[in-house]
């Protein structure tokens, strides 16, 4: 599975796990199995604010062409330049930091 990070200023935090063929994005499961092979799925297909491009079954490997990637205020440059992730296993994905922690003892 080829996932497009697309970087954007958002309130909402994103999570993704891979279980095969189903991507769950913040706790709601998206299923792509039936996707055939050289088809295209445009983002409008999907009922997800975060799947923002369309979704292709290319050598039998899932491509996403745009997940928006949401980032705090404070987000680190590693989040804002985040572009691409290849899962080749199923489980939780490891996404750059929403945002830096920050030091509010000097308030």
């Amino acid at each position: 599975m080829n996932i497009n990070l697309i970087p954007t200023r958002h309130n909402t935090r994103l999570t993704l796990t891979r279980s095969g063929d189903v991507l769950t994005i913040n706790g709601a499961d998206y299923d792509f199995a039936p996707l055939p092979e050289g088809a295209t799925l445009p983002p409008e297909a999907v009922d997800s604010e975060f799947i923002t491009g369309p979704v292709e079954r290319i050598g039998g490997v899932l491509h996403f062409h745009g997940v928006l990637l949401p980032f705090g205020a404070n987000t680190p440059h590693e989040t804002r330049s985040a572009d691409a992730i290849t899962l080749t296993e199923d489980g939780p994905v490891s996404l750059p930091p929403y945002d830096m922690e920050t030091d509010n003892a000097a308030d």
